[in-house]
C-alpha cells in the first residue's frame, strides 16, 4: 500500500462528513487508562515519502531473506518452492476482485476453484468431504475440537504432548471462553505417550498431530479404534500438508476429522501469514462442519453449476443455529494451494513428498555423524529432532551470526519444559541443497 499523508484540511474535511469534532472524538470509547498520550517516543515527526521509503527499506534489510542463507526452520511453516505460474495466475482480474461468493450467478469461477480445493482436501487426506478453507491449521484445530463437542455432546478433548503449542493454545483460549475441557499432555518427543488410557466417558476427542510437532511419525491405527470404542471422535493435525504425499492419509488410519495447514503448498512463509486451513471430516458429519461448502448443482439450462450448499456461520443463519463464528481463509491463499497442486497433479505430488523425505534423510545422517549429536526420532517426513550437547538456543544463536539458521529451538515452543533445553527441530525440504547441509553441519561442529 502506497504511502499517503494527510493534511489538516483533509481531516478536517474527513471529521466533518461522519459528524465528529475531533480525532479524539473517534476513541471516546475506548477507556481513558488504554490510551497514549503525546508522541510514541523514539518515533520520527513527518517525511516525505522518499525519505520514508528509505527508512522503511532500511529496516526491511535488518532480516534475513529464507533462502539467502542456509535455512532449516520448520515447527509448522515451511519453506517450499512455489512455481512462478501460481502467482501469475492468482493475479488475474477475476480472482483478485473477488470475494465472498454471496452471490452465484457472478461467482461461478470463484465457487468452482473452491470446489476443486475441496475435492483436493478430501483426496490428500483421506477423507469424505471438506469445508472450503479455514483461515489457518490452529483455527481449524480448535474448530474440529468444537465440532466434536457438538457430535458426541461431550465436553471433554485430550490433547497429544505432540500437538504443536500453538494450536494447543488457541484451542485451550476457545475453551476457555465457549466452555469446554482442554487436556493437554506434557511434550512428548517420542510419542510415547498412553493417549488411549486418558478417554473416558467425557471425552469427546482426542488431538494428535502427524507428523507430530517434534517430527515424529506415527499409525494412528490403534488409537482410532480406542476413540470409537468409547464413543470419542479422533482428530488428526498436519501442520506440513506436503507429507501427506507420502504418509498413510489420516482418513486411512480412522480420524474423523482432520484440520490441516495448506501453507506449503502455493504459500509463500510470509513473516506467518496470511496462510490457509484445511478441514475434512466423514461425511455423516457434514451439517457439524464450520465454515462454507461448496457444491456441484445444475442451473435452469441444465448445464453444470457451483453453490454455497452449506453455510454455517451466524451471519447467514440464526445465531444459535451457527456451528462456527469463523468464515474461509482469505480466498486468493486456497485458490494458491489449488492452483499448486493441480500443476504438480498426484503423480508430482508424490515426487515432491518422496524428494522431501530423502534430503531429510540425508540430513539427518550427517547430522548424526557429529560427536555428540543425536537424531531422536526412529521415524520423521522432512523434520526432525536434534540433541545437542547443550542448550540449543544457544548453539541456533551463534549459528545465526554466522549465517547459518540451524532450525528452531524446542525451548522457544515449550519454555516451560526445561528437560527440553537442548533439542532443536531441524527440517530439510526440497528447497535445500547437499552445500547447504555441509555449511550447516561445519558451523555446528565448530561451534560445539
Amino acid at each position: 500500500m502506497r504511502y499517503l499523508p494527510l493534511t489538516a484540511a483533509d481531516r478536517a474535511a474527513m471529521l466533518g462528513a461522519i459528524g465528529a469534532s475531533s480525532v479524539d472524538e473517534l476513541y471516546c470509547d475506548v477507556p481513558v487508562s488504554a490510551r497514549r498520550s503525546g508522541a510514541i517516543p523514539g518515533l520520527p515527526g513527518f517525511q516525505g515519502e522518499l525519505e520514508v521509503e528509505r527508512a522503511i527499506a532500511a529496516m526491511a534489510a535488518k532480516n534475513v531473506p529464507a533462502g539467502s542463507v542456509p535455512f532449516f526452520l520448520g515447527a509448522g511453516a515451511y519453506r517450499h518452492h512455489v512455481p512462478t505460474t501460481v502467482d501469475h495466475l492468482i493475479q488475474r482480474g477475476e480472482f483478485l476482485t473477488s470475494y465472498t461468493p454471496y452471490q452465484p450467478e457472478i461467482s461461478q469461477g470463484t465457487l468452482q476453484y473452491l470446489f476443486e480445493f475441496q475435492t483436493q482436501v478430501a483426496l490428500i487426506t483421506g477423507m469424505e468431504i471438506a469445508n472450503a478453507s479455514m483461515y489457518d491449521g490452529a483455527t481449524a484445530c480448535a474448530e474440529a475440537v468444537m465440532m466434536a463437542n457438538r457430535v458426541t455432546k461431550r465436553s471433554r478433548a485430550v490433547l497429544s504432548g505432540g500437538l504443536h503449542p500453538h494450536y494447543r493454545d488457541t484451542t485451550r483460549t476457545d475453551a476457555r471462553f465457549v466452555g469446554f475441557e482442554a487436556v493437554a499432555c506434557a511434550p512428548d518427543p517420542l510419542g510415547t505417550e498412553d493417549l488411549a488410557g486418558l478417554i473416558d466417558q467425557t471425552t469427546s476427542c482426542v488431538v494428535v498431530q502427524n507428523p507430530s510437532v517434534f517430527g515424529q511419525v506415527r499409525d494412528l491405527s490403534a488409537l482410532a479404534a480406542a476413540c470409537r470404542a468409547k464413543g470419542a471422535l479422533l482428530i488428526v493435525v498436519v501442520t506440513e500438508a506436503v507429507s501427506l504425499g507420502l504418509l498413510t492419509p489420516p482418513g486411512e488410519m480412522g480420524a474423523d476429522i482432520v484440520a490441516a495447514e495448506g501453507q506449503s503448498l502455493g504459500n509463500a512463509l510470509n513473516f506467518g501469514g496470511p496462510y490457509v486451513g484445511l478441514f475434512a471430516a466423514k461425511e455423516k458429519y457434514v451439517r457439524q462442519i464450520p465454515g462454507r461448502l461448496t457444491g456441484e448443482t445444475l442451473d435452469a439450462d441444465g448445464k453444470r453449476g457451483w453453490v454455497l450448499t452449506l453455510s454455517t456461520r451466524e451471519q447467514h443463519i440464526r445465531r444459535e443455529k451457527a456451528t462456527s463464528n469463523i468464515c474461509t481463509n482469505s480466498g486468493l491463499c486456497a485458490l494458491a494451494f489449488t492452483i499448486h497442486l493441480s500443476l504438480l497433479g498426484e503423480a508430482g505430488f508424490a515426487r515432491l513428498a518422496r524428494l522431501n523425505h530423502a534430503f531429510a534423510v540425508q540430513l539427518a545422517e550427517k547430522l548424526s555423524a557429529i560427536k555428540h549429536v543425536e537424531v531422536v526420532n526412529d521415524g520423521f517426513f522432512n523434520e526432525f529432532t536434534v540433541r545437542l550437547p547443550r542448550r540449543a538456543h544457544k548453539l541456533v544463536n551463534k549459528l545465526a551470526k554466522r549465517g547459518v539458521l540451524a532450525g528452531v529451538p524446542v525451548s522457544r515452543l515449550f519454555p516451560e519444559a526445561k528437560d527440553l533445553d537442548d533439542l532443536l527441530l531441524v527440517a530439510a525440504t526440497e528447497t535445500n541443497t547437499v552445500a547447504e547441509m555441509d555449511a550447516l553441519c561445519t558451523a555446528l561442529e565448530e561451534a560445539l
